[in-house]
């Protein structure tokens, strides 16, 4: 009996690039991600840590903290993370995370994987984008519990 084939990737998981050290904070325990607009998706997203390192964020306590000891890559996708929520905070309320920047919208992340091996990958984009198969692929040997949710078409 062989296994059904996953559904093409771009119908269960999307891709989100995020520049480091941003990246390797949400790797870390950083559970929302600050964006400028709502996104509608939700689900399962490939970490695509951005050619670019972001200096000045490096000099926060938070996130020299979070980082301390962890290598910084660029260019690959470096983990997943489930987005299951995107909101902002009202007007004069606490904030939903210690990360959570006022004014921006925020991506909820749980069930964060890091990859023990990155995948090289240049291509992101700002919004979610759609993986090719082989990346899928090689993500799922390293994490071979990841899977599209039952009745995904």
């Amino acid at each position: 009996m062989s296994t059904p084939p996953l559904p093409q990737p771009g119908t269960w998981i999307r891709g989100i690039t995020i520049r480091q050290p941003w990246a390797t904070c949400i790797l870390a325990g950083k559970d929302v991600e600050n964006r400028p607009r709502p996104w509608s998706w939700r689900g399962w997203l490939l970490l695509h840590a951005g050619l670019r390192i972001e200096r000045t964020p490096l000099r926060d306590p938070l996130v020299a903290t979070a980082i301390r000891g962890r290598r910084l890559e660029t260019g690959a996708v470096i983990g997943v993370a489930r987005l299951t929520d995107c909101h902002q905070d009202a007007e004069g309320a606490a904030r939903c995370s210690r990360w959570a920047q006022p004014d921006a919208w925020h991506l909820v992340l749980t069930d964060v994987y890091e990859l023990a091996l990155p995948i090289p990958i240049e291509a992101g984009a700002l919004g979610p984008w759609r993986p090719t198969q082989d990346l899928v692929d090689q993500v799922r040997l390293q994490l071979p519990h990841l899977h599209a949710p039952e009745g995904t078409p």
